[in-house]
C-alpha cells in the first residue's frame, strides 16, 4: 500500500489514527480492525461498576454475558462474517445501564468448510476418501455434497465409482506416474472448498504417498528460473507473460516470482504492506491470472516469493500498533522485547517480525498463502526468512506445510534457509539454499575463484565439509539470485561463467537461473528499477538452452546420485561421476576452469570403469566420439583411468555410446 492509501485507510477505519478519547465510564481495551477468528476473546474496564453490575457484550446486538474480576471484564465474541459491531453494556442494579464506545471487527475468513482428500490402495483398488472434511467453523454447516475429478493430464483415465458419498475406488491404473484427483465439497449453505490427493503407479504397483515429505515427480528435471517482473521489457506482469515463448524454449520448468505483493513504490518487495493485492506498477490481478494461466499452457509452473517472517513498517497493521500502541488490536501482531519493542533481525528496523504465537497472526498468514493458490493457481513458493519463523514457533510451518499439501500435494516449498539444517527436511520443504550455516553466505562463494583449486574446493562445499545432507535434501544451487550483488559473468567473466553454468545445471540438486542469466545480462537486481539489456552479448543463450535440454533429457543428470572424481591434472580441472537411479547408465562430468588445452586422467570406481569397458565412449555436450582436434586421441578408459583432452574454458559429459556393440 503506497503512502496515500495508507493515509485514506487510516482515515476511513477506526484503527487509523490516534487514539480516541472515551469517557464512558464503561470501556473495551482494543479499537476493534482486521479479525482472523470467529471467536474473539474481548476485555474491557468498568471502573465504576458495583460489584452487584452485570456486564455484558453486545455483538451485532445479540448479548453475550461476561466474566468479571473486579473491575475487569472479558467474554468470548461470536463473529460474523464481514464487519461485526461490539460494545461493552453494564447493567446497575437500579436499571440503569453503562455503554461504551461501539468498536467495529471486520471478520477477514471465509465460512466455507474444510474439503480433505486421502489416497490409499486397498489390494488391487485405489480409493480416495472426502468423508474427513470438515463442517466450516463459523456455523458448522453440514456437508451436503461431494464431487471428485480426476486430473486430465494424469497418465491413464480413472474410471471411478462411488460406493458411498465421499468415497470414490478404481482398480490400479496400468500406466505408470502419479494420480491426481481433487475433491470439491459443498456444506448446506452452499460454500465450497476444494483439496486434492494423489497415488504413485509404478510397474503396476500403487502407493499412496506421503505428500508432505515426498517430492513430486514433476520436481526431479526441473529448472527454476527466477523472475524479477520490473526488470522485465515493458516492466511488470504482461512483459513476462510476453517473454514466457523464449523461457520454454529454454527449457525452464518452473518460474520463481520475486515478491509481488504490495509494497511501497520503487522497492524490491520484501516490504509488504498488502499480503492479498499485486504491485499496481506490475499490472493488475487479471493481469497475474493471466500470467499464470499463459505459463501453465506452455508447461510452467509459477511459484511466489512470499514473506510471512514479517511485514513492512508501513504496513496498516504497523501502522496502528505505532499509533495507537496497546489499544491497537494489531498491537500483539508484532513480536516483542520485554520492553515492548517490535523485534527485527539484522538492521532491518523497517521489517518488524510477526508474532507466530499469536493464533490471529498464525490464521492470517496461512490465508495469504492459501490464498493464491486457490484463487490463482500459483504452484509453490520459495518463503521468505523462513529460518526466523524456525527460530520463533517452529509448530507453525509443520501446519503451513501440511495445509499447501492439503490443497496442491504437488506444489514446490523452496525454504530460504541452509539445506544444512535437516530441519526444513524433516518438516517437508522440498528444498533449501545451498548455503554454509552461516545465514545468506553462499557455499560457492569462497570455492570460485581462490587459491584452492576449484575441484577441491567444490568438494568441500558440495558434501557439506564431507559430512553430507539430510537424505531427503533436495539443494537448490545457482550462480545470481537477488542477494548476489553483482552477476556472476560481471565477477568472473564470460568463460569462467559459461564453465561454471555447466557444473550447475550438471549436479544434483534444484538448479536456478535468475533474471538475465542466458543472456549474460549484467546489473544487481536490487538497484535495477526498470528493464535490463536482453542482449546476448556472450553468446551463452544457445549454450544455456542445450545444458538445460541435457540435463532433462537425461536421467543420470537430473538424478540425486552423484560421486566426485579424482583428475589430474587437479588444477584446474573438476571432474565427477553422475548416475541415474539404476547405476547403469554412467556420465562423467569433466570441466575446465582455465584458457588451457588439458589432457586429464580421471580415476573411475570400479563398477564405472567396468560398465565403460572397452565400449565407444560419446561426448554428450559435443556429440563427438572421436577426437576433438588432429592428434587428440579418443577417450579411453583403461585400468579404471579414463584419459581424455579437455579444451580451454571447456566441459565434457562422457558416457557410453548409445548404438555401442
Amino acid at each position: 500500500m503506497n503512502h496515500q492509501c495508507l493515509a485514506d485507510a487510516q482515515e476511513a477505519t477506526p484503527e487509523g489514527g490516534a487514539v480516541p478519547v472515551d469517557t464512558a465510564a464503561i470501556a473495551l481495551d482494543l479499537l476493534g480492525g482486521d479479525a482472523w477468528v470467529w471467536r474473539k476473546t474481548l476485555s474491557g474496564t468498568c471502573p465504576d461498576c458495583s460489584p452487584e453490575a452485570a456486564i455484558a457484550l453486545l455483538v451485532n446486538g445479540v448479548p453475550v454475558p461476561a466474566e468479571r474480576e473486579g473491575e475487569v471484564f472479558h467474554a468470548i465474541a461470536p463473529f460474523d462474517p464481514g464487519e461485526n459491531e461490539v460494545l461493552a453494556v453494564a447493567t446497575m442494579p437500579d436499571g440503569s445501564e453503562e455503554r461504551s464506545t461501539p468498536v467495529t471487527y471486520t471478520v477477514r475468513l471465509d465460512p466455507r468448510p474444510t474439503a480433505r482428500l486421502a489416497a490409499r490402495v486397498d489390494g488391487e483398488r485405489v480409493v480416495f476418501d472426502s468423508t474427513g472434511s470438515e463442517p466450516g467453523e463459523y456455523d458448522g454447516a453440514a456437508i451436503r455434497h461431494w464431487s471428485l475429478t480426476p486430473r486430465e493430464d494424469n497418465p491413464a483415465p480413472l474410471n471411478l465409482v462411488a460406493p458411498a458419498p465421499g468415497v470414490w475406488s478404481t482398480i490400479v491404473p496400468p500406466d505408470s506416474g502419479e494420480y491426481y484427483a481433487s475433491v470439491t465439497v459443498e456444506d448446506v449453505q452452499g460454500r465450497v472448498d476444494t483439496a486434492a490427493a494423489y497415488i504413485v503407479v509404478e510397474n503396476g504397483h500403487a502407493r499412496a504417498p506421503d505428500p508432505v515429505h515426498e517430492n513430486a515427480a514433476w520436481i526431479a528435471d526441473a529448472v527454476i528460473y527466477g523472475v524479477v517482473p520490473r526488470n522485465f521489457d515493458p516492466p511488470g506482469f504482461n512483459g513476462v507473460t510476453a517473454r514466457l515463448d523464449d523461457l520454454a524454449d529454454l527449457g525452464i520448468t518452473a518460474l520463481w516470482l520475486a515478491p509481488i505483493t504490495r509494497t511501497l513504490p520503487d522497492l524490491f518487495g520484501y516490504e509488504v504492506t498488502d499480503y492479498f493485492d499485486v504491485r499496481a506498477e506490475y499490472g493488475t490481478k487479471d493481469d497475474f491470472r493471466a500470467l499464470v494461466e499463459a505459463a501453465h499452457e506452455r508447461g510452467i509452473r509459477v511459484l511466489m516469493d512470499f514473506v510471512p517472517n514479517h511485514t513492512s513498517a508501513e504496513h496498516p497493521y504497523f501502522q496502528d500498533a505505532l499509533a495507537n500502541g496497546e489499544a491497537s488490536t494489531y498491537w500483539d501482531y508484532y513480536d516483542r522485547d520485554p520492553g515492548g519493542n517490535p523485534t527485527h533481525y539484522f538492521g532491518w528496523t523497517h521489517l518488524p517480525n510477526l508474532n507466530f504465537d499469536n493464533p490471529e497472526v498464525q490464521r492470517f498468514m496461512m490465508e495469504a498463502f492459501a490464498y493464491w493458490v486457490r484463487d490463482f493457481g500459483v504452484d509453490g513458493f520459495r518463503v521468505d526468512a523462513v529460518w526466523g519463523i524456525k527460530e520463533r514457533n517452529p509448530e507453525w510451518l509443520t501446519a503451513y506445510l501440511e495445509e499447501m499439501n492439503r490443497i496442491k500435494p504437488d506444489s514446490l516449498l523452496i525454504a530460504e534457509a541452509s539445506a544444512r539444517d535437516e530441519f526444513y527436511f524433516e518438516q517437508g520443504f522440498d528444498a533449501a539454499y545451498d548455503w554454509t550455516e552461516e545465514l545468506g553466505h553462499w557455499a560457492w562463494g569462497e570455492a570460485l575463484g581462490g587459491v584452492t583449486p576449484v575441484g577441491t574446493a567444490m568438494i568441500d562445499v558440495l558434501t557439506d565439509g564431507g559430512q553430507g545432507y539430510h537424505e531427503d535434501a533436495l539443494v537448490m544451487r545457482f550462480l545470481n539470485n537477488n542477494d548476489t550483488g553483482p552477476r556472476f559473468v560481471t565477477t568472473y567473466g564470460a568463460d569462467f561463467y559459461r564453465v561454471a553454468l555447466a557444473m550447475l545445471l550438471t549436479l544434483p540438486g534444484l538448479p536456478c537461473l535468475y533474471t538475465g542469466d542466458e543472456v549474460g545480462a549484467e546489473y544487481q537486481p536490487y538497484a535495477q528499477v526498470g528493464a535490463i539489456d536482453w542482449t546476448d552479448h556472450h553468446g551463452l543463450r544457445d549454450d544455456t538452452k542445450r545444458l538445460i535440454a541435457l540435463r532433462r533429457g537425461t536421467p543420470a543428470l537430473h538424478s540425486r546420485e552423484w560421486l566426485p572424481l579424482t583428475v589430474e591434472p587437479a588444477t584446474p580441472l573438476f571432474a565427477f561421476l553422475r548416475m541415474n537411479d539404476a547405476r547403469d547408465e554412467p556420465v562423467v562430468v569433466l570441466l575446465n576452469f582455465s584458457a588451457t588445452d588439458v589432457e586429464a586422467t580421471v580415476k573411475l570406481p570400479h563398477a564405472t570403469a567396468a560398465l565403460f569397458g572397452d565400449q565407444e565412449l560419446i561426448d554428450l555436450w559435443s556429440g563427438d566420439t572421436g577426437p576433438q582436434s588432429p592428434g587428440v586421441p579418443l577417450p579411453a578408459v583403461a585400468g579404471g583411468r579414463l584419459t581424455v583432452a579437455i579444451p580451454g574454458w571447456g566441459f565434457r559429459f562422457l558416457a557410453v555410446a548409445h548404438d555401442a556393440d
